[in-house]
C-alpha cells in the first residue's frame, strides 16, 4: 500500500486545513487508517483513526470537536478536517494504514506510512 498525504501549510490560529491522504496499490477495503503527527523534538503521537469498511472513528482528546477523519471510497483516500487550529497543532502530520477493521492509536500497529505534510499554525 502506497499513501500520499498533501494539504498541509501555513494558517492562522483558528483557521482551517483539509488533509488528504491517497491510498493505492491494493485494496483497503477492509483496512484501518489513521492519522499522526509528529512536532520537533516530540514524538509521534496519534490525531484520529477510521476504520474503511465501516467508517467508525476515534479521535484524540486534543483534537476532539476540532477536527474530523472521513473516507471516500470511491477515491480511496481520507481526509482531516482541522478546524480551530491552535499553535500547539502545528507538526508533520502522517497518514498510516494497517491492513485490520480495529481502531488502534498505536504507532506501531500500523504497517504503512505516508511522507508527511506539515501544518504550522501561527499564533
Amino acid at each position: 500500500v502506497q499513501l500520499q498525504a498533501s494539504g498541509g501549510g501555513l494558517v492562522q490560529a483558528g483557521g482551517s486545513l483539509r488533509l488528504s491522504c491517497a491510498a493505492s496499490g491494493r485494496t483497503i477495503s477492509s483496512y484501518g487508517m489513521g492519522w499522526f503527527r509528529q512536532a520537533p523534538g516530540k514524538e509521534r503521537e496519534f490525531v484520529a483513526t477510521i476504520t474503511w469498511s465501516t467508517g467508525i472513528t476515534y479521535y484524540a482528546d486534543s483534537v476532539k470537536g476540532r477536527f474530523t477523519i472521513s473516507r471516500d471510497n470511491a477515491k480511496n483516500t481520507v481526509y482531516l478536517q482541522m478546524n480551530s487550529l491552535k499553535p500547539e497543532d502545528t507538526a508533520v502530520y502522517y497518514c498510516a494504514a494497517r491492513p485490520a477493521a480495529v481502531l488502534t492509536r498505536r504507532v506501531s500497529e500500523y504497517d504503512y506510512w505516508g511522507q508527511g505534510t506539515l501544518v504550522t499554525v501561527s499564533s
